[in-house]
């Protein structure tokens, strides 16, 4: 989600010099109780939630993970081991990394993340606390994943409460809810460093547990500027669905789960890099608002004509 220390700026990850090098360590830990039921599925969203922090400070690479899991004493085996096969295949098949080892304990109620780590060069650092007036922000990947999530425990749970929906239309914005989480932010990261010239991008910082507003409220952090969400893409059925479960989708403050990457871009280069992300390296994005100043420093406003637009396949 985010690193707050005992003093200093927010950021996603802790960020240590590398001794006699240009080169600085990114470092982040990640824990949380499962989300859905298919163990190898529960074991790449861990494995994503964990990385996609080290990825949101332009680190290229992850040199690995370590893991940690906490188990109950009568958990079947096979779930252990589909959920390390999970977190094995996202590392090693997705972003081209490695499970070093890790820790397991015994808990009554399952824990599942661990630690993960990456270099990148100082200079190539993007951090989350400058922002520009004028910048144009780029988010790449619809917001949403907390209601689909609900409907999938509710389908098993307590269907009733779902009476009013299409299971299949549910059923299709939960196989892309899924899809969309264990999808790595590492190709946003390709992206820019396909740059020479990486001075455009202000700030950077992935979309979790805060929801989309709260985020962008951590990039205006340093600042006495403002900013406005003028259009919310959303997975199909999440704002009924929010709507349903009193969740506040209108302030854009929904918890995330491996959400997708906010950039505040230079306003000048925000609409090549955003054909660039999307035509050469398949990462589909909108631009969904604007840093701008109304005097009300670190304000996250969501405009009264919002263009709200459901994405049905990614």
């Amino acid at each position: 989600m985010a690193n707050v220390g005992l003093k200093g700026d927010i950021e996603d990850s802790a960020l240590i010099p590398v001794p006699n090098t240009n080169l600085l360590m990114a470092k982040n830990i990640d824990i949380f109780t499962p989300i859905i039921d298919e163990p190898e599925i529960m074991g790449e969203i861990a494995a994503a939630n964990v990385t996609n922090d080290i990825f949101a400070l332009n680190v290229p690479e992850i040199s690995g993970m370590l893991v940690f899991l906490g188990l109950k004493k009568n958990m079947p085996m096979y779930v252990a081991e589909g959920i390390l096969n999970g977190i094995k295949n996202f590392m090693e098949n997705k972003i081209n990394s490695k499970v070093l080892g890790g820790h397991t304990i015994y808990s009554e109620w399952p824990l599942i993340g661990g630690e993960a780590s990456g270099f990148v060069e100082k200079d190539k650092v993007i951090k989350k606390d400058y922002v520009k007036e004028g910048d144009k922000l780029i988010l790449t990947k619809p917001i949403g994943n907390q209601a689909t999530m609900a409907a999938y425990r509710l389908q098993k749970n307590n269907p009733s409460l779902l009476e009013n929906f299409s299971m299949d239309e549910i059923d299709s914005s939960i196989e892309m809810t899924i899809k969309l989480m264990i999808t790595p932010l590492q190709d946003v990261v390709k992206t820019i460093h396909s740059y020479n010239d990486i001075s455009f991008i202000h700030s950077m910082t992935d979309v979790s547990g805060f929801g989309l507003a709260g985020h962008l409220r951590e990039m205006l952090q340093n600042s006495h500027l403002s900013a406005i969400i003028e259009l919310i893409p959303s997975i199909k059925l999440t704002s009924d669905l929010a709507y349903n479960f009193e969740y506040k989708y209108d302030e854009c403050e929904m918890p995330e789960t491996a959400g997708g990457m906010l950039l505040s871009v230079d306003h000048e280069y925000a609409e090549e890099f955003s054909q660039r992300l999307n035509s050469e390296f398949g990462v589909k994005n909108w631009t969904i608002g604007t840093i701008d100043n109304i005097n009300k420093s670190k304000i996250v406003r969501i405009s009264e004509n919002a263009e709200h637009i459901e994405i049905t396949k990614i």
